[in-house]
């Protein structure tokens, strides 16, 4: 099997564009920018509650503690936001009208949380309309540990913040683009 594809900014934007122009527009961006800059799993995505994200004052947590029933690999994690993240959580909030910490942060067009399936369904149809081939749920995943690997982040760091046990694992998911390449020739 193939690994996700990996996408180049201008494809993100593209796919940005699309679903911003879709029903739900707030909740399908932040569901496409948590995968490519938190780097959660869809399982995880699809696992979120509002607690968990969301804290007593309403305002969008800085971290989130994921729980071994939560992640792939059974193990407790913390996943850290970057501040753009918080801010695009913070506006899709904005939509919600219930706030309940034990529902779920996304929900579908039929007002339930999404299931880990169902998420993967919804990435490749968002893919698929804007157009971007062999793209997949797992490519935002792809693209963070990628994107840090290529400013410099070790792959030690990499691979707790993916949740992976092993740095090998990590390394599969780093792919050699040509940036890095041009940038890697520019040491010597």
């Amino acid at each position: 099997m193939a690994q996700a594809k990996t996408l180049t900014q201008a494809e993100l934007d593209q796919v940005l564009r699309y679903v911003s122009a879709k029903k739900f527009p707030e909740r399908n961006r932040a569901i496409i920018l948590m995968s490519f800059w938190s780097g959660l799993r869809v399982g995880e995505i699809s696992a979120l509650k509002m607690g968990d994200v969301v804290n007593e004052d309403g305002t969008i947590r800085a971290e989130i503690r994921l729980s071994a029933e939560q992640t792939k690999g059974g193990q407790p994690r913390t996943v850290f936001l970057p501040s753009k993240l918080t801010v695009e959580l913070a506006n899709y909030l904005k939509t919600k009208y219930a706030k309940n910490p034990d529902l779920p942060f996304f929900y579908t067009h039929r007002r339930v949380g999404f299931t880990a399936n169902g998420l993967c369904v919804w990435f490749f149809a968002m893919y698929r309309g804007a157009g971007i081939a062999g793209a997949s749920s797992h490519s935002g995943r792809r693209n963070f540990i990628t994107t840090l690997a290529n400013k410099g982040i070790s792959v030690r760091v990499l691979a707790s913040l993916a949740g992976h046990k092993s740095i090998a694992v990590t390394q599969k998911y780093i792919d050699a683009n040509d940036d890095m390449k041009r940038n890697a020739v520019e040491l010597i």
